[in-house]
């Protein structure tokens, strides 16, 4: 029972790798950009969710209400201003750009908060707990990861398969400079998507405030998981995201159970053999889809 409980507790950590991961896997699949800041923005909206409730007393999960809407128009604003003067075949400029971004804001938020450890407190929902028959018991917190990171994930491919803009954001995906002689701002679309991208990095920082421990430079572990999430899943693959992160849990769980201190070791240990055997991961994007 203890394994079963392993790989349970494993799947629900997936969640929160995937939403890690999700915004990264649109960003890339739409723009093919690579984002090293992308875990410092995690960290950055789980400090706003601190500076939110310390304000109000609520339940965290009111932040929600403001950081999405505020990380949505500052990932709008910042693409249109900076990033799409980056944008292009060559990756380079936008990793070498994001990667000082990253350090600009693992440096603010330590001078803002110092080097503690932060952790916001959902009140009862800390310890309450959801029976699953047969001896299980999982945390709500988890599990509320892990619908969130459903929910996210199958908002964001309802935009994609439903919507104008989702069409149009896809059609981008496959031949940007096909759309731009269409008449299309391919400059505007690329913010609505960093704009989704950003929105689901708040709902993934709001969470990680709530289910751990975190501090101004968490954010470079957080964009490994979400990296090897991606790259597991398939890159531009959304569904594949999630199953990218389950498998990464899992496997972390797993190796927690062996010996506690292999349980970041074998998340790593996963992803190399998947990338050895297929480099494009388990369900890459088909193009035109």
């Amino acid at each position: 029972m203890e394994w079963v409980n392993a790989i349970v507790q494993g799947i629900l950590l997936g969640g929160l790798y995937a939403l890690f991961a999700a915004g990264l896997s649109l960003m890339f699949g739409i723009m093919r950009f690579v984002n090293l800041a992308h875990g410092d923005f995690i960290v950055a909206a789980a400090f706003g969710t601190l500076l939110f409730v310390d304000a109000t007393g609520v339940n965290p999960l009111w932040a929600l209400l403001p950081i999405v809407p505020i990380m949505m128009v500052a990932g709008y604003v910042g693409q249109r201003l900076v990033l799409n003067r980056l944008s292009g075949k060559d990756i380079l400029p936008s990793i070498l750009v994001t990667f000082g971004l990253s350090i600009i804001l693992q440096n603010l938020m330590l001078e803002q908060f110092s080097a503690d450890s932060q952790r916001v407190s959902a009140g009862t929902l800390d310890t309450s707990a959801i029976s699953l028959g047969a001896g299980l018991t999982v945390g709500t917190v988890p599990f509320l990861l892990f619908v969130s990171a459903i929910v996210v994930i199958a908002v964001l491919n309802w935009i994609f398969a439903k919507t104008a803009i989702g069409r149009q954001l896809r059609a981008t995906s496959d031949d940007p400079e096909t759309v731009g002689l269409m008449g299309l701002d391919k400059r505007h679309l690329f913010g609505i998507a960093m704009a989704l991208a950003s929105a689901v990095v708040a709902v993934a920082g709001v969470l990680l405030a709530i289910k751990t421990n975190f501090d101004p430079a968490a954010g470079p572990i957080r964009l490994l998981f979400a990296f090897e999430a991606v790259i597991i899943g398939g890159l531009g693959s959304l569904w594949g995201t999630l199953l990218g992160g389950v498998i990464l849990g899992v496997a972390q769980g797993l190796g927690a159970q062996i010996d506690p201190g292999m349980q970041i070791l074998a998340g790593h240990i996963v992803f190399l053999v998947i990338l050895v055997l297929r480099p494009q991961g388990l369900f890459p994007k088909k193009r035109g889809s």
